[in-house]
């Protein structure tokens, strides 16, 4: 279970990812209707990363970095740089929906392309995260979150 919801929240949040991709194809292309549709199940797919995510963190705990020593340092700034662009993402991504379904689209047409490539750049860190905890190094020790984001300090 400690492996697989973290796969699972990766999936989720790729799936996310993509999601964003086609909406923003689809504004580009005036499909104004299909493309509040499909954000809609971006923020759905990206709310139950969060979930998920949440739930692993607080009923098992968090994964500390298993990798080599000589990495680990620069394992911890990209995940610092990964927690940033998740946050900003997340505010964004609040931000753009609200502004969306209040029609309020001065602000949503400026922040959209930003909040866009954020979003990407958060699920792809985010997926890079998840193979370097589980897929290239063995994980590391089940912790408390920040003990796993800094180490022992």
């Amino acid at each position: 279970m400690a492996t697989f919801l973290p796969f699972i929240s990766t999936v989720f949040i790729a799936l996310s990812a993509i999601f964003v991709a086609v909406g923003w194809y689809l504004i580009a292309k005036r499909k104004i209707d299909a493309h509040r549709k499909v954000m809609f199940w971006a923020a759905v797919l990206a709310s139950v990363f969060f979930a998920t995510y949440l739930s692993k963190t607080f009923f098992i705990g968090s994964t500390a970095f298993g990798g080599p020593e000589d990495v680990e340092t620069y394992y911890r700034i990209f995940l610092l740089f990964h927690i940033s662009m998740a946050t900003i993402a997340a505010v964004l991504g609040i931000i753009q929906l609200v502004s969306g379904y209040k029609n309020n689209l001065s602000i949503h047409r400026k922040l959209g392309p930003y909040t866009s490539i954020i979003w990407f750049i958060s699920a792809t860190t985010g997926i890079a995260v998840y193979f370097l905890l589980y897929i290239i190094y063995p994980p590391g020790e089940t912790t408390q979150l920040f003990r796993a984001i800094l180490g022992t300090i």
